[in-house]
């Protein structure tokens, strides 16, 4: 049976439709296996099943739970409330891992610059502005650099405002007088009127009496006006921004981007659709100065494109330890085992990169990254094995790391489960006990982060739990290669952590990367474009050795131009003028019936040996020609 053909895995999922528990027979490379058809497919892509590798088999998902009971012994694995990069479409959360560099888009937003009113000043108004303007439904602070130097400036509009001196001449038009200079020192503690203070879930939670000016030393006066609107429940820096001065955090958007219950008019609208409504409503109570096109590096989805959001939520996450300010060579023992980046730094150091840059470009990547985020808000994928307790008044969580120790710790639900893949909803029946008061413990509902599985493969796909000494006999790879951008900080960077974690050896020889391949237009191939050129096509056209010459000629470190102009330059440059020499060689020496001695048939290697051949120097002499051309 050919598990790589999707007829057949077609035929497999009807069968797993129709009754999980049926009883089928497939074809192995060893022979025949039977078992139930739920069964059959958690065993794919192991070795008696034969085929590719599977990320929901059985063995894999097990063998990352042995990896996450590991990291949860170490005191690596925690529970995190902060504010993530969020998808409304595919309704989860986004790591950093996963838009750092291609999860980035040149967008163009509307901007506003909006007024806060000042308490007891009459039309004084702070001069606000932000390009997300759904956040401002959350406000709760505005932001002012300490040391910056701000101006009160008295418009034509009869409104006197405030705002960083840097930015005045970009954001007030038309005729304005400066009546006072003052440090944003001076501006702490002032309150104001937010822009959305009528929404009775802001009234609700008293937001209103709180709006202050605070101090932030990352307010700069490079774009904007100086004053930044913060929304905790909304961003990641204004998150922790107001941990620091103890502000509430309103979170507005359910996990479909839609605004929650409670926020009025804009109650059950969506987050991308809002701008213009929102506009609309400050225009009407007088607090919106004008709007601005603004263009720049967005973040978006990296499966689906879609433009992301920020939304407070709790999501697990893998502690990589401190980043020391220091040499690594001045890191002590006792400093390295606190602090997993540094243990995979380590093994990345034994692994020989192709190109060479690729060893800095890792070494960048885990000096700077965060913590690894390893949960989704998805229904079906890995089943994290993180069991917390149903006790309120106990925060504990326990980790299971296979089969066998859910099995025997289960104290309930484990005949419900027994026979299935671990894999909602069968794995959720079970429960466990809370070593720490009792009470029993339910799974968590996030799934895995897939790149759990990617980095699981030089473990799950050799028997590592199982059959040690096979994967002794293949591990490490001699070599793996991909396509380097991004995967510094997703495949290669989560293989070399749980091989850490795991083993601390490096799960590769040799790690090739190569850059991108782009079509003529210098972008991305996309069937909706209409610049894809697939395969069969490329090899019928342009001819299968232009093609290999295509990619053999190309620098690692540069990306591929890959069309048929390259093609036929390369055919005109190098395969034309090869096949010339060839057939002028085969057509003189059939007419002179000349064939090389034997000797040098049994062992073409003599070829190079003893005195140069009498047509080296015309070669060696004419080879420059040849490669100018």
């Amino acid at each position: 049976m050919d598990w790589n053909d999707p007829d057949v895995l077609r035929d497999l999922a009807d069968k797993l439709l129709e009754d999980p528990q049926q009883t089928v027979t497939v074809e192995g490379p060893d022979g025949p296996v039977t078992g139930s058809v739920e069964y059959v497919v958690g065993r794919l892509g192991m070795p008696e099943m034969g085929g590719s590798y599977f990320t929901f088999a059985t063995e894999n998902n097990y063998t990352i739970w042995a990896f996450l009971k590991k990291v949860w012994k170490k005191g690596w694995l925690y529970r995190g409330h902060d504010v993530m990069p969020w998808c409304p479409r595919c309704e989860t959360g986004i790591s950093q891992h996963e838009i750092v560099t291609d999860g980035y888009q040149q967008l163009t937003h509307d901007a506003p610059i909006v007024r806060f009113p000042l308490h007891e000043r009459e039309k004084e108004a702070l001069l606000v502005w932000t390009t997300t303007p759904w956040t401002l439904t959350s406000n709760v602070a505005a932001a002012v650099g300490p040391e910056l130097t701000y101006v009160k400036v008295k418009a034509r509009d009869g409104w006197t405002y405030y705002l960083a001196e840097g930015t005045l001449d970009e954001v007030v038009k038309g005729e304005y007088k400066v009546l006072d200079r003052i440090k944003g020192e001076a501006m702490l503690g002032w309150a104001y009127d937010g822009p959305f203070d009528d929404i009775p879930r802001v009234q609700a939670m008293s937001i209103p009496a709180m709006h202050r000016v605070i101090g932030w030393e990352d307010v700069g006066e490079e774009e904007g006006t100086g004053i930044v609107h913060i929304a905790p429940g909304c961003g990641a820096e204004d998150f922790e921004l107001g941990q620091e001065y103890d502000l509430p955090a309103l979170a507005p958007l359910t996990e479909d981007g839609l605004f929650k219950e409670g926020f009025g008019w804009l109650t059950g609208k969506h987050v991308h659709n809002v701008a213009p409504e929102i506009f609309h409503d400050l225009e009407k109570k007088g607090r919106l100065y004008r709007v601005d096109p603004y263009t720049h590096r967005y973040p978006v989805c990296w499966r689906c494109g879609t433009p992301l959001v920020f939304r407070l939520v709790d999501e697990w996450f893998i502690d990589m330890g401190e980043s020391y300010d220091k040499p690594r060579e001045d890191i002590t023992d006792s400093e390295k085992a606190e602090s997993l980046r540094y243990q995979i730094m380590d093994v990345v150091d034994e692994i020989q990169w192709i190109p060479e840059f690729g060893y800095s470009r890792e070494m960048d990547w885990l000096r700077n990254m965060q913590d690894w985020m390893i949960s989704k808000k998805r229904y079906w994928g890995l089943a994290l094995p993180i069991w917390v307790c149903d006790n309120p008044n106990c925060d504990h969580f326990q980790v299971v790391g296979g089969e066998e120790e859910l099995k025997e710790r289960s104290v309930e639900g484990w005949n419900e489960f027994e026979g299935h893949t671990p894999h909602r909803p069968y794995v959720d029946t079970v429960k466990i006990q809370c070593p720490e008061c009792g009470a029993t413990m339910t799974r968590i509902e996030d799934v895995g982060n897939p790149w759990l599985d990617a980095g699981s493969v030089a473990y799950s796909t050799l028997q590592y739990r199982t059959n040690r000494s096979y994967w002794e006999r293949w591990f490490p790879a001699e070599l793996i290669s991909e396509s380097f951008p991004g995967q510094f900080r997703n495949w290669f960077y989560s293989l070399i952590t749980m091989s850490t974690v795991y083993e601390n050896r490096p799960p590769t020889k040799i790690v090739h990367g190569y850059s991108t391949l782009y079509a003529e237009d210098g972008r991305p191939m996309h069937k909706s474009w209409g610049n894809a050129i697939w395969f069969d096509e490329a090899a019928e056209n342009m001819g299968v050795d232009t093609m290999r010459w295509l990619y053999g000629n190309q620098k690692l470190d540069q990306n591929l131009i890959f069309g048929y102009e390259r093609a036929d330059e390369a055919r005109r440059r190098f395969i034309i003028p090869l096949w010339n020499v060839y057939a002028f060689f085969v057509t003189y020496a059939g007419i002179d019936k000349w064939r090389p001695p034997d000797s040098l048939i049994d062992n073409p290697a003599t070829l190079d040996e003893g005195h140069p051949h009498v047509s080296d120097p015309w070669t060696d002499a004419a080879s420059p020609t040849v490669l100018d051309r």
